[in-house]
């Protein structure tokens, strides 16, 4: 690994911040352009932008927690050692999302999580890291953010017990 690309490079590179779910993002594009919320499933509680993109770091000393949004988000593979993806959909179906350059690992450049879904994520080995991208659209918005609790997304689907305590603070 280059001493070029470390994480603290792309930290301080990118300009990325503290993201509450773990990990360090900035965004790097919000479509001027809005959706009016008449245009919009009931789920989203007003207008919202075309769709947004980021930046996101993840490094093996962390993870990001099991969280939500109400739009697909599609990730993109950049730099690094791979990043995994859990996710936990609506129906209970899990599933393990694999992101980096080694095809024949079953990683891949690019994989979307589905609007609703419980999804959590890290790097891989755990002295690796991955930068990514997520594309949201509709637009992310905050409101649409949801962190899971422990207990209560355990009560909703106990057979995940075990990678859901892993992935949750």
């Amino acid at each position: 690994m280059s001493l070029l690309k470390t994480p603290q490079f792309w930290i301080d590179h990118l300009q990325m911040q503290k993201h509450p779910e773990g990990g360090y993002f900035v965004e790097t594009y919000r479509s001027a352009e809005t959706i009016p919320s008449s245009g919009l499933p009931d789920r989203f509680g007003g207008a919202r932008s075309m769709s947004t993109a980021i930046y996101f770091l993840l490094t093996g000393s962390e993870f990001s927690a099991f969280h939500r949004i109400a739009a697909d988000e599609v990730w993109h593979f950049y730099e690094g050692s791979g990043a995994e993806v859990a996710v936990i959909h609506p129906d209970g179906r899990f599933e393990w999302l694999r992101l980096g350059s080694r095809f024949d690992q079953g990683e891949q450049y690019q994989a979307w999580v589905p609007a609703g879904s419980w999804f959590a994520s890290r790097a891989l080995p755990a002295d690796g890291y991955a930068l990514v991208g997520c594309t949201v659209a509709p637009g992310f918005d905050f409101n649409d953010f949801e962190l899971a609790q422990r207990d209560k997304l355990v009560a909703l689907f106990p057979q995940h017990k075990n990678i859901i305590t892993e992935f949750t603070r």
